[in-house]
C-alpha cells in the first residue's frame, strides 16, 4: 500500500516529496531532492554523500508503484552541501525556513503558500483536506473487495446451520434475522419453497456448487417410532459466498 500522507512540492519546477514520520520527523524522497539539486547520477550522489539511516516506502510513479528512498534531513543537508547547482543555498533555505516548518506545523507544504493570506490558507487547506479524504475514500472502495474476502476467510471451516450464518452475516454488518433469511434464500431459490419433505431442503444446483450439505439424522418420539431428519447445513465455501454477496462484493451485487 502506498503511503498516502507524502505531500508533494515544486522547488523552481522540479518535483520533491516529503512527509512526517511516525517520530514527527520529515523525511525527504532522496531521488527527487538529488535530481532537484542538479545531480546527473542520483543514485550515486545518494550512494556518496547520504550517510545515515535511509527508508524505503512504496510510491506512485510512471512504472507503477516503486520502493523509493526517503532520507533525513542530516542526509538532505549533505546533499545540498555538496551540490554544484547555483540555487542549492537558495533550495537550503527554503527547504528549512518554509517546508520543513510548514510540515511539522500542517503535515504538508502547499505551493505559494508564503503569500497566502490567512483566510487563502485556510480555504487551502481544507481543499487539500478534502482532496486526502476522497483519495483514501477511493483507496478504501477499491480495496473493499479484498477486505470482504479477508473477511470472509474467517468463517467457519465446518457446516453451520442457517440461523447460525444470519448471525455471521450480523457480525458483518448485516441485519437479517434466521426467518428473514429463510425466507431470502427461498425467494432466490437456494432453498427449494415446495412444502412437503422438500421444504427449506437445498436446490440440486447449490448442493454440487458447494454450497450447502445436507445433514441426514433421525428422530425417535417414541421407541417404537423413528423418523429421519434432513437438515441443511451451510458449508464453509457457502459461508463465505453468502457474506460477499450480502455485502455486495465480488461482482455479485448487493443482496435484495
Amino acid at each position: 500500500m502506498t503511503n498516502t500522507s507524502i505531500s508533494n512540492f515544486a522547488f523552481k519546477g522540479a518535483n520533491v516529496r516529503a512527509f512526517e514520520d511516525a517520530d514527527g520527523k520529515p523525511l525527504f524522497c532522496a531521488k527527487d531532492v538529488a535530481e532537484a539539486l542538479g545531480y546527473t547520477n542520483t543514485n550515486k550522489a545518494i550512494g556518496d554523500h547520504c550517510k545515515g539511516i535511509t527508508n524505503r516506502y512504496p510510491l506512485e510513479t510512471a512504472g507503477g508503484i516503486q520502493q523509493m528512498t526517503f532520507i533525513g534531513e542530516g542526509d538532505l543537508y549533505r546533499l545540498i552541501a555538496s551540490s554544484k547547482l547555483p540555487a542549492a543555498q537558495e533550495f537550503e533555505s527554503w527547504i528549512f525556513d518554509d517546508v520543513v516548518p510548514s510540515i511539522r506545523k500542517h503535515g504538508g507544504y502547499m505551493a505559494g503558500q508564503e503569500s497566502m493570506s490567512p483566510e487563502e490558507m485556510a480555504l487551502a487547506s481544507m481543499r487539500w483536506l478534502q482532496s486526502k479524504v476522497a483519495e483514501q475514500a477511493k483507496q478504501l472502495e477499491a480495496q473493499a473487495p479484498k477486505v470482504a474476502f479477508s473477511d470472509a476467510l474467517t468463517v467457519s471451516k465446518d457446516c453451520i446451520l442457517v440461523g447460525h450464518l444470519s448471525k455471521l452475516l450480523h457480525q458483518n454488518g448485516v441485519q437479517i434475522g434466521q426467518n428473514r433469511l429463510y425466507q431470502w434464500l427461498r425467494d432466490h431459490k437456494y432453498l427449494s419453497s415446495r412444502k412437503g419433505s422438500d421444504w427449506n431442503m437445498p436446490t440440486q444446483k447449490y448442493v454440487e456448487q458447494g454450497l450447502f450439505q445436507i445433514k441426514i439424522g433421525t428422530y425417535s418420539p417414541t421407541p417404537e417410532r423413528t423418523f429421519e431428519t434432513r437438515t441443511p447445513m451451510v458449508t464453509g465455501k457457502g459461508q463465505q459466498y453468502f457474506v460477499n454477496k450480502f455485502l455486495g462484493y465480488k461482482g455479485i451485487g448487493k443482496a435484495a
